[in-house]
């Protein structure tokens, strides 16, 4: 599993020019699947985002979680993140666990992270448009190998 985590000042998910989902502040989490992937890293990986310490404390220290400051997540199902761009010019997608296995481990981290923190998602599969401020900017990738 991969993610791609966005400290954001503001965040939507548009589809065929509806808004589907907005959060005002928090992290946008772009988050891939791949073969061997299951709910127990997707708890551990939720774990890991909801307790990443990047907004800053009362010293402008990144100090607090998005637990910690009350803000929330927009998640978005991102199957590029397993692109491999090294053997030519168009990435490969063989890494990325196929939509039928990956939806319903995209739908229990939306599960997942509602019990901690109010989490939104785009639409699985669907060609979204994300729009986001990135706060910092603040960038953060997470790989599951590296547990």
């Amino acid at each position: 599993m991969r993610v791609v985590v966005q400290k954001s000042l503001d965040a939507s998910v548009v589809v065929d020019d509806h808004l589907i989902n907005r959060i005002n502040g928090g992290l946008v989490v772009l988050v891939g699947f791949t073969a061997g992937d299951n709910e127990a890293i997707i708890n551990k990986m939720i774990q890991k985002i909801t307790k990443l310490r990047i907004f800053e404390d009362e010293n402008n220290v990144m100090n607090l979680s998005v637990i910690d400051v009350n803000k929330e997540i927009l998640a978005i199902s991102q199957f590029t993140l397993y692109g491999n761009p090294y053997n030519g010019n168009r990435p490969s997608y063989i890494e990325a666990l196929n939509p039928e296995a990956a939806k319903p481990l995209y739908d229990h981290f939306i599960k997942e992270c509602n019990k901690i923190v109010p989490t939104y998602p785009g639409i699985f599969g669907a060609d979204m448009k994300v729009n986001l401020i990135n706060d910092g900017p603040t960038t953060i990738m997470i790989d599951s190998v590296n547990f």
